[in-house]
């Protein structure tokens, strides 16, 4: 008869807390769109390498440089708020084959010019903002739907797992893309993005999604104008986006400007660099459960972002390949750590029939945030060099931090666990 060993009261709790975060992987459907989403994922972040490598073979300005990621960004200043309407208005599951066709046309058009030598540096942007679109088109609809694809004990869980999704392909997406640019050139890494989005296509076609009530507005700027007066009434879905917006306009410097950083290493150096990044952000996320139960939000939090901050001042001061890796590992495991609960919140503080709106208005502060960051930064690049805006992004998000004073975030609200009655 084997012996048995007594396990303490708190490692019991860390086993069910690590069973409860894969769960829902447990679930067939949500176990498909998961496994089609990293593949997506993937594809984007080659397409993200292949951009920024080929810009900085077609000028050398790293103001340039830095607008490949703004053009990518900049649409969910105009984009967001109408794509949150339309996607609490129509029916998602169309909507978001609509959105994943336009990002296939875009990204095999830019592929296919880009075989053809026919890429100037603003036609690049030009395709990069027009798949911009159909990814802020895309995104509030596509993080409302996982509720309706995983089990309502396992949402937050689901929601936890699509960050750790995305962050699997930072790890794998920018080596493949490095690899695909070193050997074939840009233009492939940007076919083999417009092939990756087919495994999502596939599953929304298959998908057999439960009827839902309409909205009761027929118009989308009466759409938008509701979610306006909800957000109003809701001081915690305001102090998400103020906390949001102190961090992501600081925090996008380091990775618009890494293609000018890296350029003396290669696009494998490169592709290497933010594959770094994203092991750091894996091995955050495999933390990030044992932390909370430890650490408050706002702590783990303000700790993360003070790392993430140094970091970026670093990245700007080091210039061995070796000691880049470092930083850009510490890096990704500080993003995870602040993005995933900014994530959570952002998903489970409002109830169905308003939740996209609320995810396009917290997109909007995310990503406008790191749109005009990545230009002033690329800006000041250009005019001071690349340490000084590294430096002046990194003290930005430490002022960023006094907000925190007034707009905390309550650890209930961000518990990795099943969230019940939600809606």
């Amino acid at each position: 008869m084997a012996d048995h060993v007594a396990v303490p009261a708190g490692e019991r709790v860390d086993l069910r807390h690590a069973r409860a975060a894969w769960a829902p992987l447990r679930e067939p459907l949500f176990r498909s769109l998961w496994i089609a989403a990293v593949i997506s994922y993937t594809g984007t972040w080659m397409q993200n390498v292949g951009a920024g490598w080929l810009m900085t073979q077609l000028s050398t300005s790293p103001l340039m440089v830095s607008l490949v990621q703004a053009a990518a960004a900049i649409p969910v200043l105009f984009v967001v708020l109408p794509a949150g309407a339309l996607a609490d208005m129509v029916d998602r599951r169309r909507l978001l084959l609509f959105t994943q066709s336009w990002m296939v046309a875009a990204a095999a058009g830019l592929g296919a010019l880009t075989l053809l030598h026919a890429v100037t540096p603003w036609t690049l942007l030009l395709f990069t903002l027009i798949l911009g679109v159909g990814a802020v088109l895309n995104d509030p609809a596509w993080q409302a739907i996982t509720p309706e694809v995983v089990s309502s004990r396992n949402h937050a869980a689901a929601v936890a797992l699509n960050s750790v999704g995305f962050n699997v392909a930072r790890a794998v997406g920018p080596a493949l893309g490095g690899m695909a640019v070193a050997i074939a050139g840009s233009g492939w890494s940007f076919l083999l993005n417009a092939f990756s989005f087919f495994g999502v296509i596939l599953f929304l076609c298959r998908w057999q999604r439960a009827p839902h009530e309409p909205l009761a507005a027929r118009r989308v700027r009466d759409a938008i104008m509701e979610g306006f007066r909800y957000v109003r009434g809701a001081p915690q879905v305001r102090s998400v986006l103020i906390r949001t917006g102190a961090f992501s306009f600081g925090a996008t410097s380091l990775l618009a400007l890494l293609p000018v950083i890296c350029q003396p290493h290669g696009a494998q150096g490169y592709g290497f660099l933010l594959t770094c990044f994203g092991l750091g952000a894996l091995s955050g996320a495999a933390l990030l459960p044992r932390l909370r139960l430890r650490y408050s939000v706002d702590g783990l939090v303000a700790a993360a972002t003070l790392v993430f901050a140094g970091m970026t001042f670093a990245a700007g001061q080091v210039h061995a390949f070796e000691w880049l890796c470092a930083v850009l590992f510490m890096a990704g495991g500080a993003w995870i750590a602040i993005l995933a609960c900014f994530n959570v919140v952002a998903q489970t503080m409002c109830p169905s029939w308003m939740r996209a709106r609320a995810l396009s208005m917290y997109l909007l502060v995310l990503q406008g945030g790191m749109a005009l960051g990545s230009a002033l930064w690329g800006e000041l690049a250009a005019r001071k060099g690349v340490p000084v805006a590294l430096a002046w992004s990194a003290l930005s998000m430490v002022v960023g931090l006094s907000s925190i004073v007034r707009h905390r975030l309550s650890a209930a609200e961000l518990k990795l666990a099943p969230v019940v009655g939600q809606d």
